[in-house]
């Protein structure tokens, strides 16, 4: 840890705040999670939710929040999604782009004028798809098997439930490079598109920046490789076993936001 507890926060303007495992597991808000937000409103600082989670969008995220006593704007809530139709819309304009997602991620990337097709793509994507099917795993080994680019959306391996976890993105693109030997190029946390897009929207400065979440490689890896700070919360997939064993070393660690909203 580079900073200690009381004082790791000084500097912070705007809080990144991952959602699954962090602010809530499921369907309940880890208890403090309330307690921070508004704290931080309090002290005159911002923040916004970034989510990796790719199988929903933010105006899902708006409602789940809502229903567990958390108002926020749907411009609050950033998904990986987001970040991966941005870098379709740069990288491959008006390509066609054949798409492993849920049908909420289907609609969204539609609505920001995404090409998505069901053959002859000339990019591929896979994501934390819910509804996938072998065959729409066969496809897209198909494609990237025969030189289509391969893209995800984010490389967690495993999503945080009420009862353990279940298989995300990360898992799903290892079935496909185990089959094809074929990488995905990953974006999401912990990459430097995340962390471009929300000082786009934002317009905050690196160093007044934290991402706090509970995956290093993912929440943490994102402010400390990228000129941000990056803060572990223990509430989720990370325990301090994680962080013995990890190459990336968060600023600071916190037991939970509750525990962080005490040194605001």
């Amino acid at each position: 840890m580079r900073f200690e507890k009381d004082q790791a926060l000084n500097d912070v303007k705007l809080f990144v705040l991952d959602m699954d495992g962090t602010v809530y597991l499921g369907n309940n808000l880890i208890e403090g999670s309330l307690d921070f937000i508004h704290k931080v409103k309090e002290t005159g600082r911002s923040f916004i939710f970034f989510t990796n989670n790719a199988s929903r969008v933010p105006s899902f995220y708006k409602e789940k929040l809502a229903k567990m006593g958390l108002e926020v704007e749907e411009s609050d809530v950033v998904t990986a999604g987001d970040v991966t139709a941005e870098f379709l819309k740069t990288y491959y304009p008006g390509k066609r782009v054949y798409l492993n997602g849920t049908p909420l991620l289907e609609n969204s990337f539609k609505e920001k004028g995404i090409n998505l097709v069901d053959d002859e793509p000339d990019v591929a994507v896979q994501s934390f798809d819910t509804t996938l099917t072998y065959e729409k795993l066969d496809k897209i080994c198909r494609f990237v098997r025969n030189g289509v680019p391969f893209v995800a959306t984010h490389m967690d391996t495993n999503c945080p439930t009420e009862d353990g976890f279940m298989p995300d993105c990360g898992a799903m693109c290892d079935l496909i490079t185990s089959s094809t030997g074929v990488k995905p190029r990953f974006l999401g946390k912990p990459f430097k598109e995340t962390v471009d897009m929300v000082l786009e929207i934002t317009g905050f400065k690196r160093d007044e920046v934290a991402f706090v979440g509970d995956r290093i490689y993912t929440d943490v890896a994102t402010g400390v490789k990228n000129g941000a700070k990056g803060f572990l919360v223990l509430t989720g997939e990370a325990d301090m076993q994680t962080v013995a064993e990890s190459e990336v070393e968060p600023d600071c660690i916190y037991d939970s936001l509750y525990e962080m909203s005490k040194y605001l």
